[in-house]
């Protein structure tokens, strides 16, 4: 089932997560979870679960941002998207894209986005085969120093 996240799914997504990053330090201080709130109750942020037979394997995050261009259409950015390490290969990364997708596409958006920082063909392919393009635009990372 591909739902949007409720304040119980913080663990399964810090677990995913883990799975995506586990380099990043685990925070002691709560701060993750008051940032996860604060995702939930922001209109604009859509965080999604999908869950099967109870148990949440993926998740993906929509960003809606408002735009004056195209028509004061919005775009979005997708951030964030992990299955299960366990269940992978078996088409959920496409179902919650799908959803995904299918969500920004409903709230108006003339596009969506997205960065992947892998450099694996099969990370590449599984995009293209979601509907994006590699050749559409250029993307440009900077971090404070």
């Amino acid at each position: 089932m591909f739902r949007e996240a409720r304040t119980g799914d913080f663990e399964h997504i810090i677990r995913l997560y883990r799975q995506l990053q586990p380099d990043d330090p685990e925070l002691k201080d709560g701060s993750d979870a008051v940032v996860f709130q604060r995702i939930l109750r922001s209109p604009a942020l859509r965080l999604f679960v999908l869950e099967l037979d109870g148990v949440v394997v993926a998740t993906s995050y929509l960003n809606v941002i408002p735009n004056i261009t195209r028509s004061a259409s919005p775009y979005a950015v997708i951030e964030n998207v992990v299955v299960e390490e366990s269940r992978r290969g078996a088409g959920l990364g496409k179902q919650i894209m799908a959803g995904t997708l299918q969500a920004a596409w409903d709230a108006g958006c003339y596009k969506a986005m997205l960065m992947t920082g892998s450099r694996r063909a099969a990370t590449h392919a599984f995009y293209r085969a979601c509907g994006f393009s590699a050749d559409a635009k250029q993307a440009y990372v900077a971090r404070p120093s």
